[in-house]
């Protein structure tokens, strides 16, 4: 793709994705990405929301490309690729997208790779802006004990108490949560396994409280006989419980604790790893708990632990205290 005047660019705002049809996509694009689709959702065992995403991302960036050129997939270079992130920058895109956006560009060349379409990846060395990460917001231990502390004993708190334990209990991702089946839990030696990003798997420890949860939820869901259904949580209609289901349960019942945060499962996640980092400060045994591929991923925890004891230094320390006037 020959080099195009980075002004005229400018001028032509991105499409929105109604008008990102296969009109503007060449036939082979698009019976790539249909293959590269199926690829994601079997080989990586991604979500529906990040297939969408990806799948997306690249149809924006090839529609950027044609109107300029009719580019083969081959003939993108790196610097095609760096001036369409540029271009999205200059229109206020948030650097978190125009990284997802490479992100999604960079895997598509690599399964193209793979698949000896092209010999090339050049979205390897194109970079976007600096992440500015924000810390991940957790509960404390006061109010991780406040919401887990339920009076109420019908089936449906049961359930929603073991599906909390388990996530504070073992840190696990709404999406690998809601796939678990009874065979995935062993009460004996309170481990569970999971099967993570990418068909990844993992055995993680269950806590005490959490397999007392289970043990409970376990024989209330053994009354109720769901025509030998095999998932682990179920919904009234003895089916399989959905993320959004999660989601909205765990919402609820912050909200009847009297809890002022927005509360959804990967707060639990967050808390398990901040509150395990700090009791223990094994970074490497959190990574493994995760399913963390980087130990870069985790140690974002380690700034929660510092930010901890700053908080507790600047409270308790006699030479930070601010005197009094």
């Amino acid at each position: 793709m020959s080099k195009i005047n980075v002004s005229t660019r400018d001028s032509q705002p991105l499409s929105s994705a109604s008008q990102v049809t296969s009109k503007s996509n060449s036939s082979s694009l698009d019976n790539y990405l249909e293959d590269f689709i199926v690829f994601l959702k079997s080989e990586r065992n991604y979500s529906t929301h990040t297939v969408k995403s990806y799948s997306q991302d690249i149809r924006y960036f090839f529609t950027y490309c044609k109107k300029f050129n009719s580019p083969e997939l081959s003939n993108i270079t790196t610097t095609d690729i760096k001036e369409y992130a540029a271009k999205l920058n200059r229109i206020g895109r948030a650097p978190s997208t125009i990284q997802r956006s490479l992100s999604s560009i960079r895997t598509f060349y690599a399964y193209l790779q793979k698949e000896k379409i092209v010999k090339i990846n050049p979205a390897l060395n194109a970079k976007g802006p600096k992440l500015h990460r924000k810390l991940p917001k957790v509960m404390n231990v006061d109010e991780m004990s406040r919401l887990l502390d339920n009076n109420k004993k019908t089936d449906l708190v049961i359930r929603d108490v073991a599906i909390i334990e388990l996530l504070y209990s073992s840190g696990l991702r709404v999406s690998e949560l809601t796939s678990l089946d009874i065979q995935n839990i062993s009460i004996r030696s309170s481990e569970v396994k999971v099967t993570g990003k990418g068909n990844k798997q993992r055995v993680v420890p269950i806590g005490k409280s959490a397999i007392n949860a289970l043990k409970l939820w376990l024989t209330v869901r053994k009354k109720h006989d769901f025509d030998n259904q095999e998932a682990l949580f179920l919904n009234n209609k003895g089916k399989r419980l959905s993320a959004r289901s999660v989601q909205l349960r765990l919402r609820k019942l912050a909200l009847e604790k009297g809890i002022n945060k927005t509360v959804h499962p990967h707060v639990m996640r967050h808390s398990f790893a901040s509150h395990l980092l700090e009791s223990s400060g094994d970074l490497r045994a959190v990574q493994e708990m995760l399913g963390h591929s980087n130990l870069s991923t985790t140690q974002i925890y380690t700034h929660l632990d510092y930010q901890h004891l700053s908080q507790v230094y600047d409270k308790a320390h006699p030479r930070a205290r601010k005197k009094e006037k």
